[in-house]
């Protein structure tokens, strides 16, 4: 049994019942038992197809609302639960999905590539990433280090954009 399996999860009542829960664990993404990361970004793809027209400063909107709401949901989760970002709280993932889309392409390739991108730099955690997902504790702390690696995302698919066009 791996560690995630051992964490307490919250029952499918309570998901479905305290929206802290629901939206932390991305509508039950984060259910999943193996890589709910994935999943919960996964879960960012279809809601990222309806918001992607947007306009510029809507979709600026769309993010900063999701970014606090997930500081708020991922917090009162994670007490509850009393557990510091639990695996399966994946809300972070999500907003961090939708950072790295910011101002990309159109097209099914570019948010497969946005996907990887993003998985990536959530799964390694390169400087100051890890150190601050080490340091920085509550519903912050487990948003930012998936916006920081939502930045270098969004900074690689930028580049390659550019690049390819």
């Amino acid at each position: 049994m791996n560690r995630a399996e051992r964490l307490p999860k919250p029952s499918i009542r309570q998901l479905y019942t305290q929206a802290s829960h629901f939206f932390a664990f991305g509508f039950g993404s984060g259910m999943a038992p193996k890589a709910p990361g994935t999943f919960g970004t996964l879960a960012a793809i279809p809601i990222f197809w309806l918001v992607a027209d947007l306009s510029l400063p809507l979709y600026l909107l769309w993010l900063a609302v999701t970014f606090a709401l997930g500081v708020y949901w991922c917090d009162r989760s994670s007490k509850a639960l009393q557990v510091h970002d639990h695996p399966g709280i994946v809300w972070d993932e999500m907003v961090g999905y939708w950072l790295t889309m910011f101002l990309a392409p159109a097209g099914l390739l570019w948010m497969l590539a946005g996907f990887v991108l993003f998985r990536i730099f959530d799964i390694l955690k390169p400087w100051p990433i890890g150190a601050i997902d080490r340091k920085v504790h509550g519903g912050l702390g487990i948003m930012l280090d998936d916006i920081l690696a939502a930045v270098y995302a969004w900074l690689c698919l930028q580049a390659l954009a550019w690049w390819l066009n």
